[in-house]
């Protein structure tokens, strides 16, 4: 932690509400956002929320408050809470107020730089549309992702956020080669120490920040935790030049925290009980994610959705700042096809002919199409069966099942618990694997065949094998 205090400003506690503290400065008051530490060895941050007379000023506590008692003095340390940056924080792990939490010792060859900056002018933002391609078959297809841009992964709980967040850092560290930096808000600390040595093991932490807030920490440490990760994403675009890929998981949590700073200051809640400062608080850390002319900030930023209801306010302003959106589905995932991804309600806005061209764009449409006449024709199938399809819906049928198998995908993330290889699958090979399903050339394949492969060619291999262990099946039953 930066230990320098720069300011003789002194005040003393006059009152303590959990992690509500009161504070009277005779001399001048800090201005808000100011950081302010007390304790006995200065141990309690504390940052200023709102001034509420010309002495007194209420302050939200980032550290638990166990030990503060009326009448002890708090030092104001003349600056906002801030964060190191620099080429010697890559590899390391930090928290909020830049410690590090891998036991390698601090960090040489760091600056300290504010959490709060204001994000990058409209005349220096790029206007240079790029696809970022990520190797996962239904995205590229389907919702493909913007150079510089901000894609959400929408969810319940369990149904495969974090697991999709993971494989996107494994495919791209090998095609990016800018800096990752992972930002955990309100993190299990399970989750933080499996990434970590996950991605030791793929050897990628060269190339990598990681930030975490735990869930057990206080709201006001989990508030800033995104501000502080987005500090050092703009200093290797802004100061080194190079590209930027942000991980956030997960952007409800940062909410969650503002809900609870907001409540613990006594504000009338908004709609469902937010706070009814939610749309400038996410808009002051999404506005900052920009692509600029020295370099990209592309955001993947995974997004729990309360109850898997969409009309949420936190996921209706999350969806606003979005050029991608992807929704799990936990229907999909119950049928074991994974990534659990809903093609029908996902979105992106580069999925136009002029970004994409007009081959890839009329494939997805025809995609979408046959997947939504099948999801139509569901409720018949359910009633009636199969029986009662005409010929032509049949056929169509067919192409959303295979359609449905071929766009899931072994990951290499998981390997350790379907004993399925990963795969990477360039845009090419996904859409040809699409547009010979739709001119009807596996017809007389088995779904299965189409299942967990990558590249379409592995079809025939998978179809064989299939064949061939049926027959052996077939032997076995007349042997018996």
């Amino acid at each position: 932690m930066e230990s320098g205090i720069k300011s003789d400003n002194t005040g003393k506690v006059i009152s303590i509400r959990g992690s509500v503290v009161d504070i009277l400065f005779e001399k001048h008051l800090p201005p808000i956002r100011s950081l302010l530490r007390t304790g006995t060895n200065n141990q309690i941050s504390i940052e200023v929320f709102s001034q509420l007379d010309t002495q007194r000023i209420r302050g939200i506590a980032l550290t638990p408050t166990q030990g503060l008692a009326r009448g002890m003095l708090v030092q104001d340390t003349g600056a906002p809470l801030q964060t190191p940056v620099g080429k010697g924080i890559l590899s390391r792990m930090f928290d909020v107020f830049g410690n590090t939490l891998d036991k390698q010792g601090i960090p040489t060859e760091v600056q300290w730089r504010s959490v709060h900056n204001e994000p990058p002018a409209l005349e220096q933002r790029s206007t240079k549309t790029e696809v970022f391609e990520t190797g996962i078959k239904v995205i590229d297809v389907l919702m493909p992702l913007e150079r510089g841009g901000k894609a959400g992964l929408f969810g319940g709980a369990g149904v495969g956020k974090t697991v999709l967040l993971t494989e996107m850092i494994h495919n791209m560290v090998g095609q990016h080669a800018g800096v990752s930096i992972f930002c955990g808000i309100g993190e299990r600390c399970r989750e933080g120490e499996e990434l970590y040595r996950e991605m030791k093991a793929a050897g990628v932490l060269d190339n990598m920040v990681m930030m975490f807030g735990q869930m057990n920490e206080p709201p006001g440490a989990r508030f800033r935790v995104g501000h502080a990760a987005l500090t050092m994403a703009e200093y290797f675009r802004d100061d080194e030049h190079r590209d930027v890929l942000l991980l956030v998981d997960n952007v409800f949590r940062f909410i969650q925290a503002g809900m609870e700073v907001s409540g613990l200051m006594g504000q009338m809640p908004a709609r469902l009980g937010y706070q009814p400062t939610m749309g400038t608080e996410l808009s002051q850390l999404e506005e900052r994610i920009a692509n600029t002319g020295s370099g990209a900030i592309t955001s993947i930023q995974a997004v729990y959705v309360p109850a898997d209801d969409f009309t949420d306010p936190a996921a209706v302003h999350t969806f606003s700042h979005l050029s991608a959106s992807i929704v799990l589905s936990r229907q999909r995932a119950s049928e074991g096809l994974y990534p659990a991804i809903d093609p029908l309600q996902s979105s992106s806005k580069m999925a136009t002919p002029s970004i994409i061209g007009q081959r890839h764009y009329d494939l997805a449409q025809a995609i979408r199409r046959t997947l939504a006449q099948y999801s139509e024709l569901k409720d018949i199938i359910a009633m009636l069966g199969m029986e009662q399809l005409s010929p032509e819906d049949h056929k169509v049928v067919g192409r959303a099942r295979r359609l449905e198998r071929f766009l899931t995908q072994p990951f290499f993330t998981t390997e350790q618990f379907t004993g399925m290889s990963g795969k990477l699958v360039s845009l090419d090979e996904a859409l040809e694997g699409c547009e010979r399903i739709l001119n009807d050339e596996f017809e007389d394949y088995p779904e299965s065949a189409l299942y967990m492969i990558g590249a379409i060619d592995e079809a025939h291999d998978k179809s064989k094998s299939s064949v061939a262990q049926e027959d052996k099946n077939v032997a076995n039953v007349h042997d018996a």
